[in-house]
């Protein structure tokens, strides 16, 4: 009878046992279901502006895409090509030496010159040049340097950086391969309004995960802040009808409002001038029979890293 009684008691602890570890699993499960939702949640709120904020000159939204700011390496300040323009012919109107808008120390008139401001602003630990010392190391195929100093511009609080980092982690150059990490890196630029970023995240939940819904998300929110390659993505998902009426309307809409903040006469006149360069340079380059197409610019940079900050040009 004793051993009766104490076979049915080691059952019962069994039993109990079980059903804690049972308990235990679902709420370990609902905790990561939850968690996961709160990411998403921040994960797909619209950020009010993109990263790169406004020109600290004309206060409007700068631009998305290559080539639409400057970077002044004296002060590390990023302005439009607009009020770029407007303190160039100030300077040439007025006889005026040409200085930065922002600090006034002379422009750097060579790439060395600009390598020299940006590494005296890498040792004052300035975000931005530690960003672009970065830069400098990937062209230079130096990718462990690159991944040192877009770890410390991101920890500084780089967006862009953070982006980064995440085409590091993509590639398997200067750290092994880890997509966990990429998509981190990409979740966390994009919840800081860095379209580059959601682009990249849209792409990849259809192409790897198959998540239409998630993809269209991530690019309404993208074209909601001006990407126009997100609204093309957007407008092609329409017509398979996997995007509404209203959701596309709306993002049509809210898309060509932000475009159209981030417009004004001296950008407009920059824009138009750089056209008639480059239609200049193709016309010249192909009387010469060299291998250039029509209006584009021959880009040095590696493909890679090329490819992923041309993605979002406008």
């Amino acid at each position: 009878m004793m051993c009766q009684a104490a076979d049915a008691a080691d059952i019962d602890i069994d039993m109990s046992c079980a059903s804690f570890n049972n308990v235990k699993l679902k709420n370990t499960e609902r905790g990561r279901e939850r968690a996961a939702e709160g990411r998403d949640e921040i994960l797909f709120r619209q950020p009010e502006s993109t990263h790169l904020g406004d020109c600290p000159i004309c206060f409007l939204p700068l631009q998305i895409g290559l080539y639409r700011s400057t970077l002044l390496s004296c002060c590390s300040k990023v302005i439009c090509k607009g009020c770029r323009r407007a303190n160039k012919l100030r300077g040439v109107n007025m006889n005026l030496h040409h200085t930065c808008p922002m600090c006034r120390q002379p422009m750097p008139r060579s790439d060395e010159e600009f390598n020299t401001n940006n590494m005296k602003r890498v040792t004052a630990n300035d975000p931005v040049a530690v960003k672009e010392a970065g830069k400098k190391h990937y062209h230079e195929g130096h990718y462990r340097g690159a991944f040192e100093y877009w770890t410390k511009a991101s920890e500084l609080g780089n967006v862009d950086a953070i982006y980064l980092l995440s085409l590091l982690y993509r590639d398997g150059r200067g750290v092994e391969k880890n997509e966990e990490k990429e998509w981190y890196q990409l979740e966390e630029a994009a919840i800081a309004g860095h379209v580059g970023a959601r682009f990249a995240l849209a792409h990849n939940e259809k192409a790897r995960h198959g998540s239409i819904d998630r993809a269209v998300k991530h690019f309404i929110i993208a074209a909601n802040l001006g990407c126009n390659n997100s609204m093309e993505a957007l407008k092609q998902f329409y017509t398979k009808g996997d995007v509404s009426d209203d959701k596309f309307t709306t993002a049509r809409h809210t898309h060509q409002a932000a475009i159209d903040e981030m417009k004004s006469p001296q950008r407009e006149e920059q824009a138009n001038l750089e056209r008639i360069i480059s239609r200049k340079v193709a016309k010249k380059s192909c009387q010469r029979g060299d291998d250039v197409s029509h209006g584009q610019e021959v880009s040095s940079r590696p493909a890679n890293l090329a490819w992923a900050e041309d993605a979002v040009d406008t």
